[in-house]
């Protein structure tokens, strides 16, 4: 085994590799591997960075789960309250890895200026609102605070914003139909605008003004314990079914629930398609890196042809001699990778602080920059699985050694 050693770090580090022919396909091979991983790590980190970022949006306005009436029919906007005295509110403790519970209630309405006029939904939120994500969105002002006394402070989007030229400080008249009675005059309410948001998703954008929960419970004549339905946070995404039926098993029979992944399917459909994409590019990464690795190795074989005829002649087995060129590709190998991570990962770190590079369309992607997402875990994962098939890869090229025979070897120039 020693002997064989001496022989796989004379293959590595001898002087012939400053002569040799294979000394720049061995670079080819390398810079293969290289790009390979950083095309992979980009890959794998956009592709679930911007699969977090949708997730993140719209549950920032939904929430992971929602608990509503029956009678609601999922509507948009809230018809029959849901008092606020069940088990799981505020704390879920019946069911692990609920992060956060909050009343909402939502209503209809017209914002009328003196220029123009939009429809919008109104969106009641209380003392216990997750505010946590729109600090990321807010882009003028401040956030509304709702845990004193009941105020007429909103939040409105940007593009809202630009459309009625509303702007922070300013105030604005909304009409809100009666449900009982459509004749009767609207309800009119009187807002001041204390923060703009931008999330980037302009079908909620478009929509959502952020108001004090109490007004829609006084036009509605609710109960100041009627609320429209709740918003439930999950810890895990990855869970959301799971965790949906749960919820579902522990409330009232007249309540049910629905998960954004239901309700905007089509969204979850379509970012559901980036894990096809990752695994298409991951395989054509190690597919091109392992056919530069067999060529490399091919070539260290037929270079080397005299020195394997040597060693069988020596006595050694085939498969010592094997392991021998199979040391040297993983070392190679682990050259690669180590390049490769280093700029992958440090591409990637300026990205995700830097914000270096942006959609040109951000409307398609509901969002304006290219968002990263770095696991440990995976990063380690992937590069074990790239060493581990490559040298599958190059187990079968390797049988070459056991057709060559000395005589021939030590004879071959």
């Amino acid at each position: 085994m020693n002997f064989e050693y001496f022989v796989a770090k004379r293959l590595i580090k001898g002087k012939e590799h400053k002569i040799s022919i294979s000394a720049p396909i061995i670079k080819i091979a390398i810079a293969a591997i290289s790009l390979g991983i950083i095309m992979m790590l980009v890959a794998i980190a956009t592709g679930v960075g911007l699969k977090h970022k949708v997730r993140e949006k719209v549950a920032a306005f939904n929430g992971h789960i929602q608990i509503y009436n029956y009678d609601n029919n999922t509507s948009d906007v809230s018809v029959v309250p849901v008092s606020t005295e069940q088990d799981f509110y505020p704390k879920f403790t019946e069911i692990e890895d609920i992060l956060h519970v909050q009343a909402v209630a939502s209503k209809g309405g017209i914002i009328r200026t003196e220029d123009t006029f939009e429809g919008i939904i109104a969106k009641g939120v209380g003392k216990d609102y997750k505010w946590d994500v729109f600090k990321e969105y807010l882009v003028d002002g401040r956030l509304p605070d709702y845990s004193g006394e009941l105020n007429d402070e909103v939040m409105i989007s940007r593009s809202m914003s630009s459309r009625l030229q509303l702007f922070t400080g300013d105030s604005f008249f909304t009409f809100f139909l009666k449900d009982d009675d459509a004749a009767k005059t609207p309800n009119k309410r009187n807002f001041n605008v204390v923060g703009i948001y931008d999330s980037g998703f302009e079908e909620f954008d478009r929509t959502y003004v952020f108001v004090d929960i109490r007004h829609i419970q006084r036009m509605n004549k609710w109960e100041s314990d009627q609320v429209g339905n709740f918003e439930v946070f999950l810890e895990d995404f990855e869970a959301i079914d799971q965790k949906s039926n749960e919820i579902y098993g522990k409330t009232l029979s007249t309540l049910d629930t629905q998960n954004i992944k239901n309700k905007y399917y089509r969204i979850f459909e379509w970012i559901g398609l980036f894990d096809f994409n990752i695994a298409l590019i991951i395989g054509i990464m190690i597919i091109v890196g392992g056919i530069n690795m067999i060529t490399a190795l091919l070539v260290l074989i037929l270079e080397r042809t005299q020195m394997i005829g040597i060693l069988k002649a020596l006595g050694s087995s085939n498969w010592s001699i094997r392991k021998v060129f199979l040391y040297n590709a993983a070392y190679l190998i682990g050259i690669g990778l180590f390049w490769g991570n280093v700029i992958g990962l440090g591409f990637l770190w300026m990205q995700h602080k830097y914000r270096l590079f942006k959609f040109p369309n951000p409307e398609e992607y509901y969002i304006d920059y290219v968002p990263v997402y770095i696991d440990p875990i995976t990063v380690l994962l992937l590069n074990i699985g790239v060493l581990v098939l490559c040298m599958l890869m190059l187990l079968l090229p390797s049988y070459i050694i056991t057709r060559i025979t000395p005589v021939k070897a030590i004879k071959f120039e």
